[in-house]
């Protein structure tokens, strides 16, 4: 059995690689196939992107999840799409600004990553974020790109506690 092969890429490539495949696979088809897309991930599934050829000829599966599990409101494909449409938005924007995009990993997996770039929408006046994450298994020719909404109140209390102190 052949060893996979680890290629490392700059941050800014692998964004602007994922925010592309996301594009073309989530908003860059007819609805009716964007809507089924969103379909599968919503009930957890993982849909396939592409299978992209790196620069040394390698290949590497490209899928997508969704974790929704922190939206406040009513999950539905508009406020999905609408989400996805700025979070795609922001990344676009701090790469062409060559804004030194945060990274986060979990303290026990390196392979585990969420970028620090945010798409904040509005349902109802509750504000949702959307961030895109990244995992990696050690030696496999795959990514698995995560979109997910994480908790507002977080930043929420953050404002409040600096407003008390100003």
């Amino acid at each position: 059995m052949p060893q996979a092969q680890t290629q490392s890429i700059s941050r800014e490539k692998f964004l602007t690689m994922a925010a592309n495949l996301l594009h073309k696979v989530l908003l860059d088809v007819p609805r009716t196939e964007a809507k089924n897309a969103y379909k599968e991930i919503v009930k957890g599934q993982a849909i396939h992107l592409a299978t992209v050829r790196m620069e040394d000829q390698s290949t590497v599966r490209f899928q997508v999840s969704l974790d929704h599990s922190e939206y406040k409101g009513k999950m539905n494909f508009g406020a999905f799409r609408n989400s996805l449409v700025l979070l795609i938005s922001n990344l676009g924007q701090a790469l062409n600004d060559k804004k030194e995009i945060t990274m986060f990993s979990a303290e026990n997996d390196q392979n585990s990553t969420i970028f620090g770039v945010t798409a904040i929408t509005q349902d109802e006046n509750i504000p949702n974020i959307m961030v895109l994450g990244s995992d990696s298994q050690e030696g496999q020719p795959a990514v698995m790109l995560r979109l997910m909404y994480i908790d507002n109140s977080q930043f929420t209390a953050q404002s409040s506690q600096q407003e008390q102190s100003a």
